[in-house]
């Protein structure tokens, strides 16, 4: 297929340990180790079908783990995400999975062959989806260096030895004399911050050994001074080696994927292969929400700009803002318009009625100027004019991460682009929040830049009355969520605050979720999705 030729362009990049292809060096194993640094690429050809397949399963990892990082979720977290995915998704068992008694067969490595080679050209194929810009590279990286790391801690300690040895990463191990030279400042690393007794500390330090490295390679290790440095290099125990490998890891990457961006215009003659690529890199994005919660389906009229006011109440901060911001100055900036357009579509607001609201919220304008300057846009957002796009709601993610407001702007989210005493201002005179210890509660979360906890803060402040209602009557148990999306948090507010209409919505069979990947129905049928959504 064309898109492994594709694959071939990038085979110039520096070769690692890692053996790709029908057969492994010597007639090995063509995947000797679980874990790689991908450092060649795949030399197979695979079907469109595979290809498309392999890279839907690890997109669905790489965006779980880029939601666990929006959460702050712990490494503990992190892994026991991982560990469900992975096994769902992206299996990579070890070696030592194989009965002794198949080791000698060639069939007996033939799953674990078949786990690692969808493991290293999905790796590939997403390479080529998220080479075409900064941001994606670095998200790329950074989530490929998290699942790696899932991967290194829990692998094997025999096999994952001999990955350490197979790697060419240019250091040298410290000699028992020389360990012994700087045996006091060793040590004083070793414990340092620690209140580990003195003779515990001893027999850690003579179990230890350690590998000399270029300082800059292990600069976090540096930065918090839990190595010791002379001479420019750095003694790394090998307790420690988890930080080296990893930053090994992630430069090279970095490296290939610059590399891969300089080859993706070959790509541009394949008419398969690059709408395949294109819609894999939009779909590392923040989850949608999809809401039957609306007033339109509760009540079965449709909603109406008159209901804007009303419902105001259940917006999250951002949207409150923006809402008493178009009512005070009679117009919104660009960014703000679609950032609350967006929203109130996800309310379930018609073209029709979005455009009264807009109309009558722009009073200050003619009907000759607002046709001109505003009417395009609105209809524009909903897919009825230019490309046909069906745009989504914004996410908080998408909130804090793109377009950041400038001076005269009111879009962005209030917990990250306001200042302390601005923020409190406004908790105080637009939500109603005067409660001390959540405003300081606030100010720690964003302190922390945890601005997802200190939103959700508000929000049980201001339903702790409901929620202690939902807790009892089930149980104690409330099975809430973190909210991480705007019109998840008008649609849990409206059915807290309205418990009758939600149960009578759910009796009826509908329901609302955050959608955390992408359903199997659209799996088998993802070439047509592609078109469909182009």
């Amino acid at each position: 297929m064309q898109g492994a030729q594709a694959l071939r362009q990038i085979r110039k990049q520096k070769r690692g340990n890692y053996i790709a292809g029908p057969a492994g060096k010597d007639g090995g194993l063509p995947y000797p180790n679980r874990l790689n640094f991908y450092a060649v690429p795949p030399k197979d050809e695979v079907s469109l079908e595979e290809f498309e397949q392999w890279a839907i399963d690890r997109l669905r990892v790489l965006g779980e783990i880029e939601t666990c990082l929006f959460r702050n979720n712990s490494t503990g977290e992190i892994d026991a995400t991982l560990k469900r995915l992975l096994e769902k998704y992206l299996p990579l068992s070890s070696n030592n999975s194989i009965p002794e008694s198949e080791r000698s067969k060639p069939k007996g490595f033939a799953g674990i062959t078949n786990e690692r080679k969808k493991d290293h050209y999905s790796h590939f194929i997403l390479r080529l989806a998220f080479a075409r810009s900064d941001d994606l590279r670095r998200r790329f990286t950074r989530t490929e260096s998290i699942l790696f790391r899932h991967r290194f801690t829990t692998d094997d300690t025999r096999e994952r030895a001999e990955f350490m040895n197979s790697l060419e990463l240019d250091s040298q191990p410290v000699s028992d004399a020389e360990k012994a030279q700087y045996a006091d400042d060793l040590k004083a690393v070793l414990t340092s911050g620690s209140r580990m007794p003195a003779e515990k500390a001893r027999q850690q330090f003579e179990a230890e050994t350690y590998l000399k490295v270029d300082w800059d390679r292990v600069s976090d290790l540096v930065e918090t001074r839990r190595v010791f440095l002379r001479g420019g290099k750095a003694y790394v125990p090998n307790s420690m080696l988890l930080s080296l490998v990893m930053a090994e890891f992630s430069k090279r990457l970095d490296d290939a994927l610059i590399k891969t961006a300089r080859v993706l215009p070959r790509l541009d003659e394949d008419d398969r292969l690059i709408p395949i690529l294109n819609h894999l890199s939009k779909g590392f994005t923040a989850p949608e929400y999809n809401s039957s919660a609306s007033p339109a389906t509760l009540s079965g009229d449709a909603i109406s700009a008159a209901q804007i006011d009303g419902l105001s109440v259940h917006f999250p901060l951002c949207m409150r803002n923006l809402h008493t911001a178009v009512r005070r100055d009679k117009h919104l900036k660009h960014f703000g318009r679609l950032q609350y357009g967006l929203f109130l579509k996800g309310l379930g607001l018609s073209i029709d009625e979005a455009i009264v609201f807009w109309r009558q919220a722009f009073s200050k304008f003619t009907d000759d100027q607002f046709n001109k300057e505003y009417r395009y846009n609105i209809r524009h957002s909903y897919g009825l004019q230019g490309a046909g796009r069906n745009y989504k709601p914004y996410s908080c993610q998408q909130i804090l991460m793109e377009h950041p407001p400038g001076t005269g702007d009111n879009h962005g989210c209030p917990y990250r682009h306001f200042s302390p005493d601005n923020l409190n201002m406004v908790l105080g005179s637009i939500m109603g929040v005067e409660d001390r210890s959540v405003l300081q509660g606030v100010k720690q979360d964003v302190g922390a830049k945890k601005f997802h906890l200190a939103c959700n803060r508000v929000f049980e402040h201001l339903h702790e009355k409901e929620l202690k209602r939902e807790k009892d009557a089930n149980g104690g148990s409330s099975g809430r969520e973190t909210i991480i999306h705007p019109n998840e948090y008008f649609d849990r507010s409206w059915s807290l605050k309205n418990p009758d209409k939600a149960r009578k919505r759910e009796n009826g069979g509908s329901s609302s979720q955050v959608k955390k990947e992408i359903k199997d129905e659209d799996v088998t049928m993802m070439s047509e999705w592609y078109r469909d959504t182009e």
